[in-house]
């Protein structure tokens, strides 16, 4: 017992010994290449439907790529169930196909298997020209990003409230590759917010050797999220901590901020500066707590 660890540390473990780990998706010579893997039990509410599923489980690796700053050029998915029904696993391929479309890339298919609950493991594969990493923040870069944050927590709620298509439609979000494309070779540090903003920002911090400065009220947050949250600060936990939105964090000269704004497609935001890492991580002058999505 006194071996085990939880997901980050183990991912701690792996980038020592890998040489490609430890960033969103692995870069090889000009290739970058990421999978990721997703449970009815953690990752699909009762209510998610199959095109849903198929749209998010190719979507969250696609953002990998796009953190990395590479163009996708196909997917592949293990899909696993209880039984195959053909209604499902069709519903399933039109989303996986629509959201590469969305990205110009090509879902080209993948494995079945059998499995005690719905399990999908995904792999995307990209070109790079300029990738960006975790690790090259520098005190009085800017910090920018993508989008809203508590798109994902509002569709859990609408999900527990059993409003489908409402929470269906805020599953199915856009990998930023387009951006992506547009911060590589400016950004000097760059990951998606999967775990959550506040814990891409220690993430960042610990790859850079750095700290954060955030300014809370420039953080833009989901009207969705403003929608359902019971209070302002029910809506900072949830829009910082959840998790599972994919937006890009990312880290710019400070003179490079007005430039790749005007030509990201996807709106961004400056939320803060780069600081010395005894500084930390804070927002307002205060600590921001390194809580976020743990995989279960």
């Amino acid at each position: 017992m006194d071996n085990l660890m939880d997901e980050r540390a183990a991912l701690r473990q792996l980038a020592a010994t890998l040489p490609y780990a430890g960033d969103d998706a692995a870069v090889v010579d000009d290739t970058a290449i990421t999978t990721d893997m997703l449970h009815e039990t953690t990752d699909f509410p009762a209510g998610t439907t199959r095109y849903t599923a198929g749209w998010r489980s190719v979507a969250a690796s696609l953002s990998d790529l796009a953190a990395v700053g590479a163009s996708p050029t196909a997917a592949v998915a293990a899909y696993a169930d209880t039984a195959f029904d053909g209604e499902t696993l069709s519903e399933f391929i039109d989303g996986a196909q629509a959201v590469c479309a969305a990205v110009d890339a090509e879902y080209v298919g993948g494995d079945l298997d059998t499995h005690s609950e719905f399990t999908i493991a995904t792999t995307a594969i990209g070109a790079v020209d300029e990738s960006v990493d975790r690790a090259g923040a520098t005190p009085g870069n800017r910090v920018v990003v993508t989008g809203r944050f508590g798109r994902s927590a509002a569709a859990l709620r609408y999900f527990e409230q059993e409003a489908f298509d409402t929470a269906n439609d805020l599953f199915q979000f856009t990998p930023r590759v387009d951006t992506g494309r547009t911060l590589a070779g400016v950004a000097t540090a760059m990951m998606d917010s999967s775990d959550g903003l506040a814990r891409s920002l220690h993430q960042l911090a610990e790859a850079s050797d750095c700290g954060f400065a955030i300014n809370r009220a420039a953080v833009p947050v989901a009207d969705a999220l403003s929608e359902v949250a019971d209070d302002r600060e029910d809506r900072w936990e949830a829009a910082v901590h959840f998790g599972e939105d994919f937006e890009l964090v990312a880290t710019v000269p400070a003179d490079a901020v007005a430039d790749v704004r005007a030509a990201s497609p996807t709106p961004l935001t400056e939320i803060g500066r780069v600081v010395a890492d005894d500084e930390g991580v804070g927002v307002d002058g205060e600590p921001l707590a390194d809580r976020g999505y743990t995989h279960a």
